[in-house]
């Protein structure tokens, strides 16, 4: 078979393998304030969200979603903000403590690819759960997000970059507690760091779980000034993480 032309061969592979387009930004931006629901409005939400969550695995598995055929837990409007979140913060790199079926970690990486540019998911948890997606932006660490020289490559891996923290592991309020003593410092000023499943312990659902990520949150939060919670970042009004998408200002 005769060789290609130079020009050609680019253009034959072009083809076969084309660029990974990058979506162009456009011009909407999220609200930034939204108002607060009343006592009634607040009741339907807690209503639906009971039930939302009685359903979460067993029945209609609302939280066992699927990304590309790997599987995640969480609430679809919760994901969408974390979208939202990448898109408008543009991390460098996203921390995300708990790693499970690794379908998160794999979303989150999908949103870098999207975006564009650099970008990467270092994903820490104590089990190595078999058939985890395989991603170039992605980093499985295993090991306790508490142990020092974890906790040392985080700190490597976060320094010189705008990053973003998600608190997924064990959800004892004692270990959230001890999350937050650490990994706030690693968020960078316009990002966010998420305390997920503050819902647990009856915020409104699972009020047998007893103390969890809300109340680990209400006893850290009074005692620093670097991050607010950001209550628009529910407008959704259905979210697993109420009160917990706080962001850095200072």
């Amino acid at each position: 078979m005769p060789r290609l032309p130079g020009r050609l061969r680019k253009r034959v592979r072009a083809i076969v393998r084309p660029e990974p387009y990058r979506i162009r930004s456009g011009a909407h931006v999220t609200p930034s304030e939204v108002s607060p629901l009343t006592a009634d409005e607040q009741a339907i939400v807690d209503a639906f969200h009971k039930l939302y969550y009685e359903q979460r695995v067993d029945g209609r598995q609302t939280v066992l979603l699927s990304w590309f055929g790997h599987r995640i837990l969480k609430c679809p409007f919760d994901i969408w903000t974390y979208q939202e979140l990448i898109w408008e913060t543009k991390p460098e790199l996203i921390v995300e403590c708990g790693t499970r079926y690794g379908g998160g970690a794999l979303y989150l990486a999908s949103l870098l690819d999207l975006r564009g540019g650099a970008g990467e998911v270092l994903t820490i948890d104590i089990t190595a759960m078999k058939n985890r997606p395989i991603h170039p932006r992605v980093t499985y660490v295993l090991g306790s997000t508490l142990d020092a020289d974890i906790v040392a490559q985080v700190r490597a891996a976060a320094a010189g970059k705008r990053t973003m923290v998600i608190l997924d592991s064990d959800h004892a309020a004692t270990q959230v507690a001890a999350e937050l003593e650490i990994y706030p410092e690693f968020v960078s000023p316009g990002c966010y760091l998420i305390v997920d499943d503050t819902d647990m312990g009856g915020h409104p659902v699972l009020p047998e779980h007893g103390p969890g990520p809300t109340e680990a949150l209400d006893a850290w939060l009074p005692t620093q000034s670097s991050f607010e919670i950001d209550p628009s970042r529910e407008r959704f009004m259905l979210s697993l993480n109420p009160r917990g998408y706080l962001k850095r200002v200072s």
